[in-house]
């Protein structure tokens, strides 16, 4: 099969993920709230098995081991910077709306809604770099091993999930429609394709995708390690908090077995 048929099935696959916020209306808030910590543990899991198990030991036959450490911490700060930046500009707009209250003027219903609707589509633009990145990754491990473009998509699709319904409410909360909320997130999604095709046209002859697999299992240990497992530590019922690390081993569990 053509690497540009897996490639573009793979990254639809995970594009289309972005419908499962649907469920949110169909389970409602609390089974979703319940289901999602559980997605969230086998996602860590699976990221940060991706990482050790698959995308940093396919780096290391082609980089000194030195080498791919620095770049995979090259790809932790960087995906942490990124997520500084758009946790900033999502400040800066609540900010706005508690400075106007603390100098006693009131904050019309208009300017709530306006406040709301930029935080949707800041969530909106987050989402839209989030998945293209993710396209990019899906495209230099499949150009690296068909195997390892396997896992990656696994690994990027079940942290998807959760990320999609959160997503989802975002856009709920932020004023818009269902309708409208699913309709943008799941164009949004497809900026993943976008991703991968311009990862198909300039990596292939380049020797950056050598480079750029350490700096995915960087991102990979990003998300997993500050936005994954913080979510399962504040869970205080011993029961659930023993199922959460469950799953969560048996994400690494299913990475290992794909190794």
């Amino acid at each position: 099969m053509s690497i540009w048929i897996e490639v573009i099935i793979a990254t639809s696959l995970v594009s289309s993920l972005s419908l499962v916020g649907a469920l949110g209306l169909i389970l409602g808030k609390q089974k979703i709230n319940q289901l999602s910590l559980f997605l969230v543990a086998l996602a860590a899991g699976t990221m940060m098995g991706g990482a050790f198990f698959h995308l940093l030991p396919e780096s290391t036959d082609h980089l000194s081991l030195l080498t791919a450490n620095l770049i995979l911490i090259l790809g932790f700060t960087f995906f942490f910077l990124l997520e500084k930046l758009f946790y900033w500009h999502h400040c800066q707009t609540e900010i706005e709306s508690q400075v106007e209250q603390t100098i006693h003027q009131p904050v019309t219903t208009t300017r709530k809604k306006k406040n709301q609707k930029s935080l949707g589509y800041l969530n909106l633009l987050a989402d839209l770099f989030h998945n293209f990145i993710d396209g990019l990754v899906i495209a230099v491990a499949f150009l690296a091993d068909f195997n390892l473009g396997v896992t990656t998509t696994i690994a990027i699709a079940l942290h998807e999930v959760p990320q999609e319904l959160g997503d989802f409410g975002v856009l709920l909360h932020a004023g818009f429609t269902p309708t409208r909320a699913l309709l943008l997130n799941f164009l949004t999604a497809w900026s993943a394709l976008l991703g991968a095709i311009i990862g198909l046209f300039f990596l292939p002859q380049s020797s950056l995708t050598t480079y750029l697999l350490p700096l995915a299992a960087g991102g990979f240990l990003y998300i997993a390690a500050a936005d994954l497992l913080p979510e399962m530590k504040e869970e205080r019922n011993q029961l659930v908090a023993t199922g959460l690390l469950l799953t969560f081993i048996f994400g690494l569990a299913i990475m290992w077995y794909l190794v």
